[in-house]
Parts: structure tokens; sequence; C-alpha cells
């Protein structure tokens, strides 16, 4: 394309009519160099090598620009929009040129080409990246007669030649010969050598693919056929995408393809970012199916640098420390990293896209089950983080694919997508549940881990603390009176309600993430246009805050609670299984018994029921006689809380709790015995819950403190903690100041009534202390 002189008007997101893409796009990348105020200097080692460092002052980033002509395709830069966009140029090599043609020494050399002494082997960038071989103006004979052997009659590498590169720098090194060969060259053939060896190594070790022998001990647990596919196919790759239908088994593939690399490619560091809902049920689902270390990455800055230092194999951590971690994360230098609900780098203009695509690593693994929601820069975006050359630049990306409406521009539809399908075939593996229905079993059961709020855990502490105080009145006297017992019923209770929201105890404020993580679990289950969703809570408080949610986004759902008159309960179940539109069937414990759900092919838990039968009452309603699709369910667990300690302690032993909590807080207990048990048991769990929250903070979730806000709300926190208990143990204007006798300064002095009051105080002014200790600088 001619270089205009003259300014080009034209709009920077409309091409114009009477112009290709490519017009387009190098117009504006020229005009938008014009504004720019890079520096450069030459620092090529020839005189007539136009070899520059050109700087931007505002990113303070460097790149090199090799300048050989003026035409489109000869020069060279090493920032990242030159090797993506496939348009020969950028803003920077249009910036040099600018500036350089501005000089008569250099207008002639341009507009034919430089003459170099020395040659060139460089990467072309394109839809296909080719390694190029440009000669110099006195090259001997002979090394030109020896390049036919490994360059073809247009100077592109040949496949076979690409092992044997080495032999023809050396053959030019001893005729006297200079040949440069820059990294981007050596790189690619590299990663071409890499794959040709790990592909060749693994067709050894699995020759009968995926029911190989290898597959035997891979594992602690068996894997299906599919899911052996999928590791394998990871691992050969080496940068794959594994798309399957949710509930498929993403993770014990990511866990396999790791151990193949790790076995066979002596791997030794694999970086897991996921939602931070998920970061326990990764390290979980490791220590299931493997043997490898793991550490879950999470606190403030010191203690996340600290754990990022561990020798760990497997680390893992979440899509919201990125950004802050990046130079942690570079120092970590992974082998693997695997992006666990990928579609959250789906928008590439968002810092958290941009941040994870600046991770580098030999191999990685990215896990979606929606890897295009809505629009193709979608999905474009999330390959770019596996092969960013293997779409092309978005521009044409979209241009190749997208129906614009001539009048507005507006997208109204979509062509040639069997073409995408056929060039992502060898990094993308995508198996929909209908394929692999007869592998399935029929009931997949999941524990999604969500972190409280500041907030929730100030109120499940206060009544831990009850809980406590009555086990220890329990431990002296073996005696608790019915008011004690009622007490410690409702402490208990409101231990559990905070973990769904600290709306369901105080009926005024909404803190919990509960409710968050299960818009984001009910999106992509709803890609698929037939799926439905039954939801359970033990209170009708919670399914309220739902409906609330499902008002929002539009989804069409009924709501099952006890106050539902007996004539309208038909007909919501009714509406459920006959209208398609209803997607979901909300519900209390009302509904866990008697009715048939099968409609729906996924149970969510927002929590869980002490009593493992009105679990399995829940379950049933969906996993039933008659369901012909493998059913799912999801347990929404509240981190290093009552809820997680049931289920990590007491694995829902059926001769513990026996449904108490389940029958209301009427319930009293009569019997020395059944009593005894159970004040045994809850012993055990509060003092679980007190040794997972001396781990952190003892007044917020550890997952919670990370910026100076969260600190400043546990301080406070704590400190309302040791008001209240201050209120109710200092005797009514009882204090007073007084001077100290042995320093001579004032005090307050502030008289207890008894040893019950104190025990009241110290508490609090001890985890008021330990907030101060580890979170405020001395």
């Amino acid at each position: 394309m001619a270089r205009d002189k003259n300014k080009i008007l034209f709009s920077r997101t409309h091409r114009p009519v009477d112009w290709s893409i490519e017009q387009w796009q190098v117009a504006l990348r020229r005009e938008y160099a014009k504004a720019q105020n890079f520096r450069f200097k030459n620092i090529g080692r020839h005189p007539a090598s136009l070899e520059f460092a050109v700087t931007n002052p505002a990113t303070r980033r460097t790149y090199r620009a090799a300048i050989r002509s003026e035409r489109l395709g000869d020069n060279f830069c090493s920032c990242p929009d030159f090797s993506i966009n496939t348009l020969g140029t950028c803003k920077h090599i249009e910036f040099i040129l600018s500036r350089l043609l501005r000089q008569r020494k250099y207008r002639n050399l341009l507009s034919t080409g430089a003459l170099l002494p020395y040659s060139e082997v460089f990467l072309q960038y394109g839809p296909r990246r080719r390694v190029i071989f440009k000669s110099g103006f006195d090259v001997p004979q002979l090394l030109k007669k020896s390049a036919l052997d490994y360059f073809d009659q247009e100077n592109i590498l040949r496949e076979d030649a690409f092992g044997r590169l080495g032999t023809f720098l050396q053959e030019a090194k001893r005729l006297g010969h200079e040949v440069r060969c820059y990294d981007d060259a050596f790189s690619f053939i590299a990663e071409v050598q890499d794959t040709k060896y790990r592909r060749e190594r693994l067709e050894r070790k699995f020759p009968e693919g995926a029911d190989s022998a290898g597959f035997e001990h891979l594992l602690k647990v068996p894997m299906y056929s599919y899911q052996r596919e999928g590791a394998l196919f990871a691992a050969q790759t080496g940068r794959a995408l594994i798309a399957d239908d949710m509930g498929l088994g993403k993770t014990v593939q990511a866990i396999a393809a790791a151990e193949i690399l790790a076995g066979e490619f002596g791997i030794q560091k694999a970086l897991i970012i996921c939602p931070v809902s998920l970061k326990h049920q990764w390290k979980n689902e490791i220590e299931k199916f493997c043997d490898r270390s793991v550490t879950v990455i999470e606190g403030l800055s010191h203690s996340r640098e600290r754990l990022y230092q561990s020798e760990t194999f497997f680390k893992i951590i979440n899509y919201d420390v990125v950004h802050r971690d990046l130079e942690l994360i570079s120092r970590l230098s992974p082998d693997l990293v695997i992006l666990d609900e990928a579609q959250r780098i789906k928008n590439w203009k968002t810092r958290l896209a941009q941040s994870v695509k600046q991770i580098k690593s030999p191999y990685c693994l990215v896990l979606t089950g929606t890897p295009l929601e809505n629009r193709l820069e979608e999905l474009h975006s999330i390959v770019e983080f596996v092969d960013r050359y293997r779409l092309g630049p978005t521009f044409r990306f979209l241009a190749r694919h997208q129906e614009l409406d001539p009048e507005n521009g507006k997208v109204i539809g979509y062509r040639n997508l069997k073409e995408i399908g056929a060039t992502l075939s060898s990094l993308l593996i995508r198996r929909r549940k209908s394929e692999v229905l007869r592998q399935l079993p029929e009931r997949m059961e999941k524990n999604f881990f969500v972190p409280m709020t500041a907030q929730q855990m100030t109120m499940h502490e206060e009544n831990r603390e009850i809980v406590s105080r009555l086990v220890s009145k329990w431990n002296r006297h073996k005696f608790l009176s019915e008011v004690d017992q009622r007490r410690l019923m409702i402490a208990l209770q409101y231990m559990r309600m905070a973990c769904d929201s600290t709306y369901l105890v105080d009926r005024k404020t909404r803190f919990g993430k509960k409710v968050d993580e299960l818009a984001v679990l009910l999106s992509e289950i709803f890609e698929q246009n037939d799926a439905k969703v039954v939801v359970f809570s033990q209170w009708e408080r919670m399914t309220s805050l739902v409906a609330e949610l499902l008002e929002r986004k539009s989804w069409a759902y009924v709501h099952f609670h006890g106050g539902v008159p007996g004539p309208k309960r038909k007909d919501l179940i009714k509406e459920f299984h006959d209208n398609s539109a209803c997607r979901v069937f909300l519900s209390t414990d009302a509904g866990g018994v008697g009715l048939n759900l099968q409609a729906a092919s996924t149970v969510v838990n927002l929590d869980l029921p002490w009593n493992p039968a009105v679990l399995e009452q829940r379950i049933g309603r969906v996993h039933r006689l008659g369901q012909h699709k493998p059913v799912r369910v999801v347990n929404f667990v509240s981190e290093a809380s009552i809820e997680q300690n049931m289920l990590e302690v007491l694995r829902f032993k059926k001769s513990l709790f026996a449904g108490a909590l389940d029958n209301g807080m009427d319930s009293v207990f009569i019997g020395k015995s059944r009593i005894g048990k159970f004040m045994e048991s809850v012993e055990k769990l509060t003092g679980s819950v007190n040794n997972v929250k001396d781990e952190s903070l003892g007044i917020a979730a550890k997952q919670e403190l990370k910026t100076e806000n969260d600190v400043y709300s546990a301080i406070c926190a704590a400190g309302a903690s040791l008001l209240k208990a201050f209120t109710g143990g200092v005797a009514q204007g009882a204090a007073a100041v007084e001077k100290d006798l042995t320093t001579g300064k004032p005090c307050l002095k502030l008289p207890l009534p008894d040893r019950q009051a104190i025990g009241a105080v110290l508490p609090a002014v001890e985890s008021l202390l330990s907030v101060l200790k580890r979170y405020v600088a001395p």
C-alpha cells in the first residue's frame, strides 16, 4: 500500500467501504504512530544495518526493530502486535520509517531494500509462521549451494530441516560468512521440535492410546475412557483446551495430564488458577487422585509470597490475585499453568485477561465448558492464552467470520464456523454428555468451598463462643438446664445460618457469597438449553435471596416452601415439569419429601442438613428410577466454618446429631446418654472450628483479608466484640480513672463483677490483640 504523506481521514471503528481489512489496519497503525513520542537509537553493528531499540516513554517498554525496506513484510519488531497482526508492520516500525524517510540518505536505501554484508534467518509471521533465509550481498557460492538443502525456492526452511539448521549455521561460520539467526526463529524451531519429540515419546509410552496399560496406575482411582483420551491429548499437545460439557471431569483429566508430563518430561511446578470458591475443591481432588504435594496460596501479600516459595508440586491461586502477584508468578516460573473456568478471561479488554496472558510457561491447559458464550471474540480471547497465533489477529478473525449489517455495522450473524473447528482441532478437545453417556456414573457429587465475608465470620464466631462456653459448662457440671440447651441449639443454628448469609440471622444485612457463586454456576449450566436445576436450602429466607437473584437474571423458576398451600403445590410441580422455560425449582426441605423432579439433572444444596437422610431425600427427588440422565450434585460449603468441619471431621456420621438440628429450635434433649454424646460431638466440632481460625485470624475468613479495607474491617469486628464483652461485664458506673502507684501515670480501672464476666472479656481482648499483632505493623 502506498505511503500517503497527507493526513488520512477514516473511522477507527468501521472499515471504509473501498478499503481492504489490511489497508485499514495498516493505516490505523500509521496514524497512531504519528501521534507517538517514541525514542529510538540505532544499535546495529554495521554502518548499513538499520537495527533500532525503540522505547515508549509512557510504558518504559523497549522493543528491537529491524528496518530492511519500505515494503510491508520486510521489516521486523519484537513487540507482541507485530508477531500477531500478520500485517508485516506495527506502530513502532511505522514510527521509525516516518522519521527515516525524512532524510535523503535513507529514502533511496529503503525504496530498494538495504543490501547487507551479512545474511539473516528470521521468523516470518502470518497465518502460518515460517523461518526465512535472507542472503547478504557477498554470500559465498558454496553457502548458496548448501542453502538449497535447507530452504526451498522461496527461502522457507523445509520441515525436514528444522533439526539440521544448526549444521547450516556452523557451515556458514566455517566459510567466514556471518548469518544472524534471531531469537524468535530459534524459539519457534525449538517449539516445533519439542512437539515432535513429545508426541513420539508418548506414542511409545501409550501405544494403545486411551486403552494403554500406562494408565493403570497413573492415578489412585481409575478414569473413564474419554477422560484418559483427554489427558493424553493434553499431554501430547502441550498447550491444550479441554472444553467438555460440565460434569464430565475436566479436573481429573488435568491432574492426569500433569502426572504424564511430570513422569515423562520432568515438570516440577504446576500453577492452577481458578475461581476462589474452587481452590479447596482442587486441593481435595488432587489429594484424592494423586500423591503430589499441593499448596493453596491465600492471605495477605507477605503470606502469599512465602507460600509461592514452598516446594510443593501444585500451587493453587484464584483469578483475583493474578494481577497483584505477577512478579511472584514470574519468579515461580511454572512449568505448567492450568486455567479452570477459563471463561473468566473471555473479555480480552479486562485487566484480569491481560494479566493472565502475561504468565509464561512451556505447558498450559485451559478448562472450560463454555468457551463460546455470546460472541466470537470470547473464544478468540481464551484460545489466545493457549496459542496466540492460532486464530490470527482479532480484526482478521472477526472479518472472516462475522456478518455485519451494512447500515449500522452491528453483528447480525456468523459464517465459516466450520473453519474455526478445523483450525482448533489440534489444540481443542470437546465431548458432549450425549457422546459419553454410557461411560458416565449415575450420580456425581462435588463440594464447592465458598469463603465467608468478615461480617459473616464475626457472626459465626460470636455464636461459636456461646457454644464453647456452654460446652465448658457441661464439662464442669455434666449438666445443662433446659434454657442452656435451647441457647446451645440457637447458637449452633445461627452458626449455620451465618454460613449462608448474615441476612438469615439479622434480616437486615446481606453479607454472603453463596448467592453470587450460585449465579455463576447457573449461568454455566444454562448454556445447555434444556438444563433444569433444583436448588435446596433449609431456610426460606435463603431461598428468598435466591429468588431475588433469579428475578434479576430473568430466569424462570418456581418457589416451593412450607408456606405454599397444598392445592398450589401441584401447579408448581407441573409448571416445572411442563414448561421448558422454567429452569429452576427453588425449594426448602418441604420439597425434599414425596416429590418427583426428574425434569432436572442437577441438584444444588446451598447448605447441608446434619442428617444424611434429609440430604438423600433432597437428591432422591432428582436421582430416582426413571431418570435417564446422569445426576450432578453440587454442595456449597462455607470455608473455615461449622459446615466445613462437619464435612471434614464428622463426615456426616449417621449417629451424630441424628437430625436434632433439623427438627427445629424447639427440640430439648432428654436423657443423659443422648446429651452426653451430643455434647462430645459439639466439643469436637467447635474445637475444630477454633483450630481452623487460629491458622488465620479468628475473626475473618482467611480468604477475605487481602486488602487494607478487609484488615480494617477485621480490627473493627474484633473491637466491637471487645466492647460488647465489656458492656455486659463491667459494673454500671464502676469504671474510674486512678493513678498507678508504680508508674504514677493515670489508668482506667474496670471492675468486673464475677469470674464469668472475666471469661467473657478475656477472649475478646485476646482476639483483638491477635488481629493487631498479625496485621498491624509495629
